[in-house]
């Protein structure tokens, strides 16, 4: 089983690629770097929309909630 990365991990992997994001509808699936699909959950949480499940691709590690809204905030993103 994969360790669960810690915020300070998380945070030095924003730019890494390999990450998507996974909606109601897979065909609402995107990818790219961690920042790109946290920026993406962002805005459809903003839309009152399901923000997604986060996942790397190559480990299978998926983000909780809390993770996602701890990373937002590092990111600048409001809380919405």
């Amino acid at each position: 089983m994969t360790k669960k990365p810690t915020h300070d991990e998380l945070v030095e992997r924003l730019h890494t690629p390999g990450w998507r994001i996974v909606g109601e509808d897979e065909s609402e699936a995107a990818g790219g770097t961690l920042k790109d699909v946290l920026e993406t959950s962002h805005a459809r949480k903003k839309r009152q929309e399901t923000p997604g499940l986060i996942q790397n691709v190559e480990t299978a590690l998926e983000l909780d909630a809390i993770e996602i809204q701890n990373l937002w905030h590092y990111l600048g993103l409001p809380t919405v």
